[in-house]
């Protein structure tokens, strides 16, 4: 009797320990699938020209409330005040240092920005060098053909990236990902700025154009829009319009993209941080949803 009694103890301590080994298992085999749907962290940022009526430190303000760590400056952004109203075109470098304290105290990182109205490889310089001190990643444009090899020597002087931006077709030469694969070839310092909004109004599907440009996308630019193929489209509050951002979400996240996502909003000029923070959650809640 007492050795059926230890056999059937031991039988039962075997059977709790495989029930804590497959528990285990099916724990460790959710988190793998966990980390794999969610890849990189999502890093959400605001383009300043959400906020280009408004003086640098207003639109930091902006941009501190609407709770991101990260903006995007632009050339020609009056920049008021603090910096003698002069713009980011034409920064003394006292200037420069004002603007990175400003950054600093809100905690808010610009690791890119747009760069227009530049004509030669000495205002192309002024931009890297201004780049190179504010510890940017890379200059988003739109440049002339023949300043490819220029930039992209440039590029690779300083490491930082150019990241090709696209503007609605009729309006940019890179209106269409083809256009802009042209660009990235034999210039290893292209990369890619994805505007979602300026691709639905060529009428391209924002979510193909993304996975045609796979390997080379920089960083996103945000906005949602009334009416797809329709290049005078009219900017709407993200999530209200006709882009499918759950596609644009599944790709990002099966190319394990890294990269910042900066929500640029184009309404109500005046008043629009209820929209951009309006973006920020509907985005954030559609890329990790609350389980």
């Amino acid at each position: 009797m007492m050795l059926k009694n230890k056999i059937m103890i031991t039988l039962k301590n075997h059977l709790w320990y495989l029930y804590f080994l497959a528990v285990a298992l099916i724990g460790c085999s959710g988190n793998s699938k966990k980390n794999e749907n969610q890849n990189a962290d999502l890093q959400m940022g605001v383009a300043l020209y959400s906020f280009n009526r408004f003086s640098f430190a207003d639109a930091i303000e902006k941009a501190d409330s609407a709770g991101v760590n990260y903006v995007e400056g632009f050339s020609f952004h009056k920049l008021g005040k603090e910096f003698n109203e002069n713009s980011m075109s034409s920064m003394s470098e006292e200037d420069i240092g004002n603007m990175r304290q400003m950054l600093k105290k809100k905690n808010i990182k610009m690791q890119s920005m747009y760069v227009s109205g530049a004509k030669n490889e000495d205002d192309w310089k002024y931009y890297f060098e201004l780049a190179k001190k504010m510890k940017m990643q890379y200059l988003v444009c739109e440049p002339e053909k023949e300043s490819w090899d220029m930039l992209d020597s440039l590029a690779g002087l300083y490491q930082i990236k150019i990241a090709i931006h696209e503007h609605a077709k009729g309006k940019s030469i890179y209106w269409h990902p083809d256009s802009v694969l042209k660009a990235l070839k034999n210039h290893p310092n292209f990369g890619v700025c994805a505007d979602l909004g300026h691709w639905a109004r060529s009428g391209l599907n924002p979510s193909e154009c993304l996975k045609k440009l796979e390997g080379h996308i920089l960083g996103v630019h945000l906005k949602d829009i009334h009416e797809s193929n329709n290049t005078e489209a009219i900017d709407v509050i993200v999530g209200t319009g006709v882009i499918d951002f759950p596609s644009v979400v599944d790709e990002l996240k099966r190319q394990r993209f890294n990269g910042i996502v900066h929500v640029e909003c184009e309404h109500k000029m005046e008043n629009n941080l209820p929209d951009v923070i309006e973006a920020i959650r509907y985005f954030e809640e559609l890329y990790n949803p609350i389980k």
